[in-house]
């Protein structure tokens, strides 16, 4: 007799409910039918985890969510963000609870707000297309983990933006909060005495997660037998100083996460002497030619760090992509960067005056994949602000980018091929306002500064939308800048497709099988 085994049909079955386009073949109904083209469909389900903001009394949070609109018809699904570790109420004693001896629960006092709990979003959001904001200024506020689905699930985005008026941590600390993964690659840290860079590691899941960090400095590997093994607990999140993983201060370094088990959020925060502090995200995978979009025109100073992780040296143009033509920086044309061993070059005021992107493409026909972020500073001296910018992959289908202002929020678009033409939304503001769509056309070899045009009656703060209408790949930023104590801090944030569709190829399989 034939028979068909039923955990392939339950497989085949589930992926039809996902998908919609799945179909079987029961035995005796003829040959199967030719396999359909696969569909990009709609995620389903988005994670996203923000770290620890700071430890400072000084500092005050913004946490932006949100999700453009779209045409996911699922269910309409929720995107929360909730603490990492659960926080006792205002009016409670940490250790307050059950008693040890009795079994009873301790009387409630009613009339006060409680802080955000376990089962307490810090952040809600329940509709697409308006962004919902929530700040803090405890310096004890923890990491975030955060979970989207249904409708609010496809380009679900949240920005975690600080600011810190004074202190070793001064400055303004924004952070596109990041999904969990599993390999992390940072170019731009240091261990100097002068630095004080911290990685945060969140991990998302019920069971602990271990990873590895490995530094690399000008002449290769660090010792750092305390980067090894790291346990992040479930749910939880650790941040580990940096310096203290090796006893050698080297100014550039590059610092790789990887997890034995597991997953987990990475970013570091980067805080110098005298200069500021930000967020550094993760470069994008290694690749042959990269892109790094939205130097400011008013940069003072834009310092190039690169690595090579493979087991080849890497030549590589560097070329600026500025307002009106691509050219290669005088005396800086090239970077020989050595197998394993962080390259840097610094190319001081580079823009002149205008805005500007960096790409870095093979000397040769043949290039070696690398990674690279810039260390970017406006001002000078007691005034001078710092902000990285990691080599980030195009805006592909969409984009977007929360936490905007009604001043201070500038976009930058860079077409590294030909000229492309882009779509940019606007949202309704948190508060109250309606959205504006504008569209631009970026020359190939080009960047395009453009300041936003607001949504119309702007209340409380807004998210940024870009899509790509046609022509070549565009690499995107937004520069957010808060004048502080006559101080320009800012921050930038890269505009990496939103992975909010996956391709799902059609099904349709002959599930029959030979007589047993």
């Amino acid at each position: 007799m034939k028979s068909t085994p039923l955990s392939l049909i339950a497989g085949a079955v589930a992926l039809a409910a996902v998908t919609g386009f799945a179909a079987l073949t029961a035995p005796g109904e003829g040959e199967a039918p030719e396999a359909k083209a696969a569909a990009r469909l709609p995620v389903e389900r988005s994670s996203l985890l923000c770290p620890a903001p700071s430890s400072s009394d000084l500092a005050d949070t913004t946490y932006t969510s949100f999700t453009p609109e779209g045409e996911s018809d699922g269910e309409a699904g929720t995107a929360e963000l909730n603490p990492s570790v659960p926080l006792p109420a205002d009016d409670e004693d940490p250790a307050a609870g059950k008693d040890e001896e009795k079994g009873e629960e301790k009387d409630e006092k009613e009339g006060k707000d409680e802080k955000p709990g376990a089962d307490k979003p810090v952040v809600m959001l329940k509709d697409a297309g308006k962004p919902v904001t929530a700040d803090t200024s405890e310096s004890d506020a923890p990491a975030l983990i955060g979970t989207a689905t249904g409708r609010l699930a496809p380009g679900w985005t949240a920005q975690q933006t600080t600011t810190t008026a004074a202190g070793e941590a001064r400055g303004l600390l924004g952070v596109s909060c990041t999904a969990p993964d599993t390999d992390f690659w940072f170019p731009g840290a240091g261990t100097a005495a002068t630095r004080q860079d911290y990685v945060h590691l969140t991990n998302p899941d019920d069971t602990a997660a271990v990873a590895d960090i490995e530094l690399f400095g000008p002449e290769g590997a660090l010792e750092s037998d305390a980067g090894e093994g790291i346990t992040v607990p479930p749910r939880s999140s650790v941040a580990l100083l940096i310096p203290t993983l090796t006893s050698e201060a080297v100014d550039d370094v590059t610092v790789h996460v990887t997890t034995r088990t597991g997953r987990v959020g990475a970013v570091v925060r980067v805080a110098e002497n005298d200069a500021g502090s930000d967020w550094l995200t993760a470069s994008t995978d290694p690749t042959e030619t990269l892109v790094l979009p939205g130097i400011p025109a008013d940069a003072t100073s834009v310092h190039l760090v690169a690595f090579a992780p493979g087991e080849d040296d890497a030549d590589v143009k560097v070329q600026l992509m500025g307002k009106n033509t691509t050219f290669a920086p005088v005396g800086n044309d090239t970077l020989h960067i050595k197998s394993r061993m962080t390259a840097s070059v610094d190319l001081k005021d580079v823009t002149r005056g205008e805005p500007g992107s960096i790409r870095l493409s093979p000397v040769d026909g043949d290039g070696t994949p690398v990674v690279a972020a810039l260390r970017v500073v406006r001002g000078k001296g007691a005034k001078q602000e710092i902000a990285y910018i990691p080599a980030t992959g195009p805006v592909g289908d969409r984009a977007s980018v929360a936490d905007n202002r009604a001043k201070g929020s500038v976009l930058s678009l860079t077409a590294p091929g030909g000229t492309a033409k882009v779509e940019v939304t606007a949202s309704a503001g948190s508060a109250g306002g309606e959205k504006t769509v504008k569209t631009y056309t970026v020359k190939g070899g080009t960047t395009l500064e453009v300041t936003p045009e607001v949504p119309s009656g702007l209340k409380g703060g807004y998210a940024l939308t870009v899509r790509t209408q046609s022509g070549g790949p565009v690499h995107a930023s937004r520069t957010l800048t808060v004048t502080e104590g006559g101080i320009q801090m800012f921050t930038v944030q890269t505009l990496p497709d939103d992975g909010g569709t996956v391709e799902v190829p059609a099904v349709e399989q002959d599930l029959s099988v030979l007589d047993d």
